[in-house]
């Protein structure tokens, strides 16, 4: 529980933080993975933390006082490429699966305000994630681009689109990285294909949450964070 901004006081908010792990790749070692966690967090923040991705205003419990502030933490263990899209995904589930206590305000003879969590695990709301965008990353590669690139592919790529798309197919953000030029007419079609494919990755995605929910305590457990 944090403290609302003071430009939008009725609204909670969302803090990321990306952790390269050493483990994914011998160049995270020491402080190498600092510069990229800080702009893979960076991005991530403008992607999720609006109110037209998180019904930011259901994360508030007293206006100007008080709100809950999600903290998402991202460990990157094994980078094979595709960072931005594996990422997006596994925000999204994880939003899906969160489980916000329902929270009871009182008063005290002083007019004070006093916050009481419920103490029961099934007295508590769950995020709409319907909204939740997925992102796409095309790299351009001479004359054409690629979707989902290994590290080899990125490797060949000079310059790389990345959008995030709803459900809808409505791009949400978009941003170039990348030390290359996009002409015009690529970055168009590029864009045209970051919505085609974000939109069809929505509806398996969620249909896999709500499958795997609907198993309970028979849902098999994989890895060591199972």
């Amino acid at each position: 529980i944090g403290k609302p901004r003071p430009m939008v006081p009725n609204e909670g908010y969302l803090e990321f933080f990306v952790d390269c792990s050493a483990n994914a790749t011998p160049e995270f070692e020491g402080r190498g993975g600092e510069e990229l966690g800080t702009e893979l967090s960076n991005t991530l923040y403008k992607v999720f933390n609006n109110k037209h991705s998180v019904e930011l205003k259901d994360l508030c419990i007293c206006v100007g006082e008080h709100c809950w502030v999600l903290y998402v933490d991202v460990l990157l263990l094994q980078c094979d490429g595709n960072l931005y899209d594996a990422i997006s995904i596994a925000i999204k589930a994880a939003l899906f699966n969160t489980k916000i206590p329902k929270v009871h305000i009182s008063s005290d003879d002083e007019g004070g305000r006093e916050i009481e969590l419920s103490d029961d695990p099934y007295d508590c709301m769950r995020l709409n994630v319907e909204n939740v965008p997925c992102i796409v990353t095309l790299c351009k590669v001479g004359h054409r681009h690629v979707v989902d690139a290994t590290l080899q592919e990125k490797a060949c790529s000079v310059a790389s689109l990345i959008i995030s798309v709803t459900h809808k197919g409505t791009v949400t953000c978009m941003r170039k990285v990348g030390g290359g030029s996009l002409d015009p007419e690529s970055i168009f079609e590029m864009i045209e294909v970051g919505k085609r494919v974000g939109k069809a990755l929505h509806a398996p995605l969620m249909n896999l949450l709500q499958q795997e929910e609907s198993l309970g305590k028979k849902r098999q457990k994989v890895g060591f964070l199972g």
